[in-house]
């Protein structure tokens, strides 16, 4: 398969060029024309050949005792049509990921679909409770690219310091969801004037925002590569940014609905807007992009989290938290980050694939070189479109963007050299 003149971006490069895939491998890139005969070819003019775009944080829901309709076939489908090669898949299920045998099993049911590279994250502790730490050892050698107890804090100090001992040991990142239970029982929206008008319990950004200073005071001396999820609070931002100065090996991540929405959604879309953490104010928001734009914030994920509908059309206090975001995550990143003049698609991207890559320790992704695996996707910039749930892949249909018009949209995915979505109308031919 040959990629004609497209605009490769490619961590951190931007150049106009031709990309040739042989047997699920990168065989040449050029920014001069690559001649090959026989093989398909791809008019990439006006579009954007990246590396593909891994998401570090999404809920496939399997095993779910039948408590979800997601699984890991409808994820990889959304992740394949939202332009994303690889995704790290969360332990919290039911059962929860928290033994070796399972992290295997969520590899072999990915495997065995395909079109998309599923790595496993596991617990930290065993069924996700706090109280007794899960075979990390083990797990890490079945193929856990993470720990994380996603969903709960590790609540107790020495066992989240037995924790990252075991991460640095293993050399992999510990992923925490910066909750502190204590000041969050009854909260399911910002603390603030919009939660006492509706009369809702108060998720003040303290809850965050002490986690990662606990943690990061704990990992001083330990070392251990340190992640924060889905970042809310405009305090987070400097903490981490503290952190970083003082050489510790710190990192967080942004999410769409956290960079686009504040909590005047949560009157507006009402149980569509009720997110964990919750959705804050504009002066986070424009902290957040402010971390973003310095560099003390390197990864985008979406925390793509399917409900059945019935658990959203549930009173506000009693509903699902979180909503469904790989189909339609890559315009929104480029609305609330490109359209603002945060950062260019040169430096969004990579938030998008070397960086996570760098993150999870997989240095075969998230960049294009020759001999290297081909996982590319193909963009689209400006192509305008309206997200509309029905179209999604995932079967969830809990987003709260359904209508939104935005620009940009990965017209192919390419797994290993195979192209497992496309929307390419007239760009492919065949050479001879």
């Amino acid at each position: 398969m040959l990629l004609r003149n497209g605009r490769i971006i490619n961590n951190g490069e931007d150049f106009i060029g031709d990309v040739l895939l042989q047997d699920g491998r990168i065989e040449d890139i050029s920014n001069t024309p690559i001649s090959q005969n026989d093989c398909d070819v791809i008019d990439c003019e006006g579009c954007i050949i990246s590396p593909g775009l891994i998401d570090i944080h999404v809920h496939f829901r399997e095993p779910s005792n039948g408590c979800h309709e997601e699984n890991i076939k409808a994820g990889i489908a959304s992740a394949i049509n939202g332009g994303f090669t690889t995704v790290c898949t969360m332990p919290n299920t039911t059962p929860a990921i928290d033994t070796p045998e399972m992290v295997q099993q969520t590899i072999d049911n990915a495997s065995a679909i395909g079109k998309c590279r599923v790595l496993p994250t596991a617990c930290a502790t065993i069924g996700r409770k706090g109280k007794t730490i899960a075979p990390v050892d083990e797990m890490v050698a079945s193929g856990a690219i993470a720990i994380t107890d996603d969903g709960d804090v590790v609540e107790d100090h020495a066992m989240m310091s037995a924790v990252l001992k075991r991460c640095a040991k293993n050399n992999v990142p510990f992923m925490q969801h910066c909750q502190d239970p204590k000041t969050t029982v009854g909260g399911v929206m910002n603390e603030g004037d919009v939660q006492q008008q509706l009369g809702y319990g108060a998720w003040p950004r303290s809850a965050e925002e002490t986690i990662i200073a606990r943690d990061i005071q704990l990992n001083e001396s330990i070392g251990a590569k340190w992640h924060a999820q889905h970042l809310s609070s405009g305090g987070s931002v400097a903490l981490l940014r503290q952190a970083q100065e003082n050489g510790q090996p710190i990192s967080g991540e942004a999410s769409p609905h956290h960079l686009l929405l504040t909590d005047e959604a949560c009157r507006d879309l009402g149980t569509m807007a009720k997110m964990n953490p919750p959705l804050r104010q504009q002066h986070d928001i424009d902290t957040i992009k402010e971390g973003i734009a310095d560099g003390t914030i390197k990864i985008l994920a979406t925390d793509h989290a399917p409900h059945p509908q019935h658990t959203k059309e549930k009173p506000f206090k009693e509903a699902s938290f979180g909503i469904v975001g790989l189909d339609c995550a890559l315009a929104l990143y480029a609305k609330a980050l490109i359209d603002d003049g945060v950062v260019d698609w040169t430096d969004m991207l990579s938030m998008m694939t070397c960086n996570p890559a760098t993150l999870i320790n997989r240095p075969d992704l998230g960049s294009l070189r020759v001999g290297g695996i081909a996982d590319i996707t193909i963009i689209d910039p400006n192509l305008t479109w309206t997200i509309d749930v029905n179209t999604f892949a995932s079967t969830g249909r809990n987003c709260p963007f359904d209508g939104w018009n935005v620009k940009g949209k990965a017209i192919a995915t390419i797994y290993s050299g195979i192209l497992s979505h496309q929307t390419l109308r007239d760009r492919a031919q065949r050479c001879n």
